[in-house]
């Protein structure tokens, strides 16, 4: 994800509402993020769905890569030989 530019991409509620169409099509062009606030606060953050899908993929790889450690740290784990042989019952079992 690109940096935010603190002087272009923070926005009020309003002016997003305003002027969303603008904000769309610069947000297409510059790939930053665009901070929308309200009542001087961030209220959201507005990305392409090209960044919305990365982030989404990466947080599922994350996720099953956490669980692969938290079952190896369990001991649930096989040997390739243990894969292999499960694998090829699989196979016979089609």
């Amino acid at each position: 994800m690109k940096s935010i530019d603190i002087a272009h991409d923070i926005i009020p509620v309003g002016e997003f509402k305003t002027n969303i169409s603008r904000w769309l099509r610069r947000l297409r062009e510059n790939q930053h993020p665009v901070i929308i606030t309200q009542n001087g606060r961030p209220a959201g953050v507005l990305i392409t769905p090209e960044e919305y899908d990365r982030l989404a993929y990466l947080q599922a790889f994350l996720a099953s890569v956490q669980q692969g450690i938290a079952e190896a740290d369990a001991g649930k784990i096989f040997s390739t030989d243990e894969v292999k042989e499960k694998l090829a019952e699989y196979r016979k079992s089609r």
